[in-house]
């Protein structure tokens, strides 16, 4: 027995010597000229709450929801009641933890506006939303996988002037997706394009298709007419105030104006038609009332 102990113990020795000659000791320190690998943690973090008030038509609500497909650092929440004030926004989103919000007002059923609010410190910006079509209303050709981050192209004409310098700058914040959000995929398959034309902002959505960058059409399009840059989150001074604009009232007014002056003057020019008719077509003979002509059968027996 002690001879197998013995023989037993030499081959651990002889084991324990070939580990110690295989293992290599590696310096404390690894100098490389590469650069260090980049943060993977989610640092932008923005937050967008889209909702609207109660009584939107079908349209606006597509597109809300179209919106919300776009931008997955976005936000639900129920409708709000119309008769409330707007400083409840403030709120509502300071409870969802959303530091941007995207609010859509609904008026008489007909008329749609969008406010864009930074909810901390402002500005906050009010538009009349013109030419909506929606994603399922154009049934265009071009796709984009969801989730996906989206580029941001603005016309040059954003950077001529401070109002449409503060609108380029809200519009990154809020359109743009932040790097590395946890529902966002890691690729850029469409680009949001936003141009100016006559006073008003143009909104399209595009597809990248191949690798030449050929650009298709995906949707959502609508316009955006400014109303008011405040200073506040929906409210406060006001910074800008376009003179181009025109309230939906005052046009319907216009148009109702232009169809009665045009009835008025279909009435008038019936009138005075009829006034400048002759009230005979030809000249008549005095002397028909006098003399009547009888015919022979017309004589009377006596």
């Amino acid at each position: 027995m002690g001879k197998r102990k013995i023989a037993r113990a030499k081959k651990s020795e002889s084991l324990e010597e070939e580990k110690t000659e295989n293992v290599v000791v590696l310096p404390s320190v690894i100098s490389s000229d590469e650069p260090p690998a980049k943060r993977t943690k989610w640092i932008n973090k923005q937050r967008v709450l889209v909702f609207s008030t109660r009584g939107i038509l079908a349209q606006a609500r597509h597109l809300m929801n179209d919106m919300k497909r776009l931008m997955p650092h976005s936000k639900r929440e129920p409708k709000m009641d119309h008769k409330d004030d707007f400083r409840v926004v403030n709120e509502i989103c300071e409870t969802r933890n959303c530091n941007k919000c995207i609010f859509f007002e609904a008026r008489k059923k007909k008329d749609l506006y969008m406010w864009l609010s930074n909810i901390n410190e402002g500005p906050s910006a009010k538009f009349l939303v013109e030419n909506v079509h929606t994603m399922c209303e154009l049934k265009l050709t071009g796709n984009c996988l969801k989730g996906s981050r989206p580029l941001l192209s603005f016309d040059e004409k954003f950077d001529k002037e401070p109002h449409w310098k503060i609108l380029k700058e809200l519009f990154i914040q809020i359109f743009g997706t932040p790097n590395h959000h946890p529902k966002s995929q890691p690729f850029i398959d469409h680009v949001f394009f936003f141009s100016i034309l006559d006073n008003r902002i143009w909104f399209r959505n595009y597809s990248i298709t191949d690798e030449l960058a050929s650009l298709t059409e995906i949707g959502p399009r609508f316009v955006l007419n400014p109303v008011r840059i405040f200073e506040g989150s929906l409210g406060g001074p006001t910074l800008y105030v376009n003179p181009h604009y025109q309230s939906p009232n005052e046009y319907r007014k216009l148009l109702r104006k232009k169809y009665a002056t045009k009835y008025m003057g279909r009435v008038s020019a019936k009138i005075g038609h009829e006034e400048r008719k002759l009230k005979e077509s030809y000249k008549l003979d005095q002397t028909n009332d006098v003399f009547v002509t009888v015919g022979p059968g017309d004589v009377e027996e006596s």
